[in-house]
């Protein structure tokens, strides 16, 4: 503990495929299968068009590393931006509770980049994947509650966990990934006005970190120097970000707990925040048969968190901004006990989904407040016309650790989430599958869906 930042440096640069247990390596094979389909799901997404955009004009056509959603082959650099802004835009990327940080979004992106360009083994990517998430994750509980009332982790932590995968795939020493950390922690932003004005932010703030991440990164392995404490230090992160930073979390039980296996997969295609909720409605309508005219009132019982983010968000103006409305979300499951991409895309504004937003509200509860983020409980109450007052709770939401998606059901997703964008055939899903499966076995990264001739 006398320096937490170097200890973490050290544990990310020195991890190796051996030191990961089997059921770790698993679930970051799914977690990478679910990222890659959210990765699809953005292809054709304005803000998603606009980074690409940006990309073309400022970097050099061709090389090694895939635009999952365009099938183009550009630098690492750019393809991690573009990849990583396009697996956040459907909101369908995994989530770790405990940090309230999406992980995969920013992981993976340089990480596959950088494996196709040096031609890395499928074990190497693994490891990159899992260095990245062990220091994102732990850097997101170190900022704590405070941060996230202002900053999106996903862009500050995102950071961090980017440099993490990026200096695994290119050896950094402990000094050198030390490096990497001042680095990447002195650019780390994100903040949350944007959702006021329905803006396009949140796709930089994935995109940017996982960009500046692998910048870290490789200006590391050339001699850049970064500060030595940019978590803890005097003038570090906590100190600009946090009210309530604790050092300790930076460290916690490193190499016995695999924060991999405590990240969830999101199931509705929403704010996280509104899954709880959404799950509890779900079973009480369900199990009911209630139908949207006979419920009069529906009270989410939520954390702060949720408050802090959603709050922001009254009558959405967009869909990506309807994603981020509490009483949206619940009337989409009211109506269609769904709240996937095409329900968002075609009834977010319907009179229906209106009505059923005016009926809910959310309220802070003691209990599901004290629970966050290390649980995310749902509790709604719920009034009908012919006077009844229902209770639905939820332990765990539909993706939780406890409440998880089986291979299967992700393919499945990743089905979905590639059609919705028309992105890949259900032919060229199932060879991604097949790749995935083989990953420990594979000596040489690929692309995924870019024929060779392209790449």
């Amino acid at each position: 503990m006398m320096n937490p930042s170097a200890t973490l440096a050290d544990f990310v640069a020195n991890l190796t495929f051996e030191d990961i247990p089997q059921p770790v390596i698993r679930r970051t094979e799914d977690l990478f299968l679910d990222w890659f389909g959210s990765a699809l799901a953005g292809k054709g997404a304005r803000p998603v068009e606009a980074i690409e955009s940006f990309a073309l004009a400022m970097g050099r056509d061709g090389g090694c590393s895939e635009v999952l959603v365009s099938r183009r082959c550009t630098s690492p650099f750019f393809a991690a931006m573009i990849n990583a802004a396009a697996s956040h835009f459907a909101e369908q990327d995994d989530v770790h509770n405990g940090s309230v940080f999406h992980p995969g979004t920013v992981v993976f992106p340089p990480a596959l980049a950088i494996a196709q360009t040096l031609g890395s083994s499928g074990r190497d990517l693994l490891t990159a994947a899992v260095a990245g998430y062990e220091a994102g994750i732990r850097v997101g509980e170190f900022l704590g509650r405070s941060h996230y009332m202002v900053f999106h982790t996903t862009g500050t932590a995102g950071t961090i966990a980017a440099a993490a995968a990026a200096g695994r795939l290119l050896r950094l020493s402990t000094e050198q990934m030390l490096n990497a950390f001042g680095s990447a922690g002195t650019q780390a932003a994100g903040l949350w006005e944007f959702l006021r004005d329905a803006a396009d932010s949140k796709q930089l703030h994935t995109a940017k970190a996982a960009a500046d991440g692998l910048l870290s990164a490789y200006l590391a392995q050339h001699g850049f120097t970064g500060a030595r404490r940019i978590f803890e230090g005097e003038r570090g992160m906590a100190a600009g970000m946090s009210s309530d930073a604790d050092p300790a979390k930076l460290v916690d039980r490193l190499g016995e707990r695999w924060t991999v296996l405590e990240t969830s997969f999101k199931y509705h295609a929403c704010c996280r925040h509104t899954h709880p909720a959404a799950d509890a409605l779900l079973k009480l309508v369900s199990e009911n048969k209630l139908d949207t005219d006979s419920v009069t009132r529906v009270t989410a019982y939520v954390h702060q968190g949720a408050i802090d983010v959603l709050g922001a968000v009254d009558i959405p103006q967009t869909v990506h901004q309807a994603k981020f409305s509490m009483g949206t979300v619940l009337g989409l499951i009211a109506l269609f006990r769904r709240a996937g991409l095409r329900e968002f895309d075609e009834y977010y504004s319907d009179p229906r989904v209106a009505a059923f937003r005016a009926k809910a509200e959310m309220t802070l509860d003691p209990e599901v407040d004290a629970a966050y983020p290390a649980r995310w409980i749902g509790k709604v109450t719920v009034e009908t016309a012919d006077g009844r007052v229902l209770r639905g709770l939820v332990d765990e939401p539909r993706g939780d650790p406890g409440n998880t998606l089986t291979r299967g059901e992700i393919e499945e997703k990743a089905l979905r989430l590639a059609d919705y964008s028309g992105a890949a055939t259900p032919a060229e899903m199932a060879g991604v599958f097949d790749s995935v499966r083989d990953l420990t076995c594979t000596d040489k990264i690929g692309a995924f869906l870019t024929p060779p001739s392209a790449a």
